[in-house]
């Protein structure tokens, strides 16, 4: 990070904390998570307040309409009874009342009413079934008066009982209908509508009257409007009480963001050790600090161990170049003293250092070249052709026919001969090569030698780079200490493993496991690594 750009992030920072910068625009997180829960809540309010309003209209409405009801019921059932409409007690006030004959004239109303015509037409029809019954009525009371003329005539000193006083409707022949009808009327002069129930009622002689009784909606007008009115009013001081809160609860819940993020400000590429806050709580900015610190953890391991291949490599190599470098001096001044073969073993040591660099910082930026069906076996049988006439002892070969891996040749081909340079290096009289397929989808290359072994507290660490076991040898003989190394990344990029054992001759016998080519499956799991 150059000093400009570290600048430029440190004054991003600065303005956050302050409260000026991004978590003031509309596309910062605080911004939408206000902007979206203030609109979620006024939506909800004015939802609410609706239903509210509505459910309340609806309630007094229908204690209006049961006012009316049991006023023209009272009504009806006095009509019933045969009292006159002049002479019934019309409700006033808050309730008005009207009585029309069947002819739809209107022969009594209560004050509110007052020399106005019919107020509506919604009355009910008469009931057939409470037609018939008061004919019938009137018929079984002309029978019975028939009936008493007969006794009495017959007997003179019985006492007429069926002229009772208080008789109901159905004995005097009226009747109520069953039916009822509501309507909302405007009545002149009156601020509020009125809600009216409309019935039938059958006086005792015959005649029909429709009853019109009404309640006064002013009251119940004014409460849904007084109700409507304070929704109103107290909608803005909700929304803005939530956005507030909103605000507040984010900018706090954030806080720890913003430590985060002064932290990431001030961590450069020499300095990876720092570590970003990580808040108390359990939630995703907790998790999201925790990876964090796990990805600068990753990270400054890799520059660690890259810095620490850079020095390594550069201390290899300043070795061999001094050596060939005092030859090629001493050559100058001397020629005869030259000797050619020693140099070009430096020279070749030096390329093939050279090349275990370059394979290995290939390795390290993910250079992943296309893979393809290898015949492993025919490859191994080549490596250990190839390295016949070089090699210090002899090496006896056990291999299974027709065995192959999805790979790199090449990649393949270095490790199978870092592997038998290896064994040729450390063994006393013997190697061995065996390639044997273990529960028919891996493939083991095990490579032995009867030499000294490997302590079982170096056998994770001899695969780390320019580990060498053995200091006192000669660099020239003991190798820079990378082949291991490579043999450990290539099976890894080939979704294997590789690890040491004991050979049974008494030395070392690396075990480089692959999965075999028709059984292979990217993604899968390596096999584990065995015990010794």
């Amino acid at each position: 990070m150059d000093e400009q750009t570290k600048r430029a992030a440190k004054r991003a920072a600065e303005r956050a904390s302050r409260g000026r910068g991004p978590l003031w625009r509309p596309e910062s997180v605080r911004a939408r998570t206000t902007v979206g829960a203030t609109v979620v809540v006024a939506l909800a309010l004015i939802v609410a307040g609706f239903l509210v309003v509505a459910l309340l209209r609806d309630n007094l409405y229908g204690r209006a309409e049961l006012t009316a009801e049991v006023s023209a019921r009272s009504i009806a059932g006095q009509l019933a009874s045969g009292t006159a409409p002049a002479g019934i007690e019309l409700p006033d006030d808050d309730q008005a009342a009207q009585i029309l004959d069947a002819a739809g004239a209107v022969v009594a109303a209560s004050d509110d009413l007052e020399g106005l015509g019919a107020i509506g037409d919604f009355a009910p029809a008469p009931d057939p079934v409470e037609a018939e019954s008061a004919d019938d009525a009137d018929d079984s009371g002309t029978e019975d008066d028939d009936d008493d003329d007969d006794d009495r005539s017959e007997d003179d000193d019985e006492p007429d009982v069926s002229e009772t006083p208080g008789d109901d409707s159905a004995a005097t022949g009226g009747a109520v209908g069953a039916s009822i009808a509501y309507g909302t009327v405007t009545v002149p002069d009156e601020s509020a509508p009125y809600r009216f129930a409309a019935m039938t009622a059958t006086a005792p002689d015959g005649t029909v009257y429709a009853v019109y009784s009404g309640a006064s909606l002013e009251t119940q007008e004014e409460a849904v409007d007084s109700v409507a009115a304070i929704m109103w009013w107290t909608l803005p001081a909700l929304v803005a009480i939530v956005a507030v809160v909103t605000w507040l609860v984010t900018r706090h819940a954030l806080r720890p963001v913003k430590a985060i993020q002064k932290e990431l400000t001030s961590i450069t590429a020499g300095d990876l050790s720092r570590r970003v806050p990580v808040p108390e709580s359990r939630d995703e900015i907790h998790s999201l600090a925790v990876t964090t610190n796990t990805t600068l953890a990753a990270l400054d391991h890799a520059v660690t161990q890259q810095r620490r291949f850079v020095a390594d490599a550069s201390h290899e190599l300043r070795s061999p170049l001094a050596i060939l470098r005092s030859q090629i001096e001493i050559a100058r001044t001397h020629p005869e003293l030259l000797d050619l073969d020693a140099t070009l073993a430096d020279v070749i040591r030096l390329q093939d250092l050279a090349a275990d660099l370059l394979l290995l910082a290939r390795l390290d930026a993910g250079e992943r070249p296309p893979h393809t069906e290898v015949a492993f076996t025919e490859l191994v049988r080549e490596e250990v052709a190839r390295r016949a006439a070089s090699d210090r002892v002899p090496v006896r070969l056990e291999v299974e026919e027709d065995l192959s891996v999805f790979g790199v040749r090449g990649h393949l081909a270095r490790a199978v001969g870092n592997l038998l340079a290896n064994a040729q290096r450390h063994a006393a009289s013997a190697v061995t090569v065996t390639l044997e397929v273990e529960d028919d989808e891996w493939l083991h290359l095990d490579v032995g030698d009867d030499g000294n072994g490997v302590p079982a507290g170096d056998r994770k660490r001899i695969f780390d780079r320019f580990v060498r076991l053995d200091e006192s040898r000669s660099r020239d003989d003991g190798g820079a200490g990378l082949g291991l190394a490579i043999v450990q990344d290539v099976a890894l990029g080939h979704r294997g493993m590789v690890w040491v054992l004991e050979s049974p001759e008494g030395g070392a016998l690396f075990r480089l496991a692959l999965r075999r080519a028709d059984h292979r499956s990217p993604g899968e799991d390596r096999p584990d690594r065995q015990a010794e």
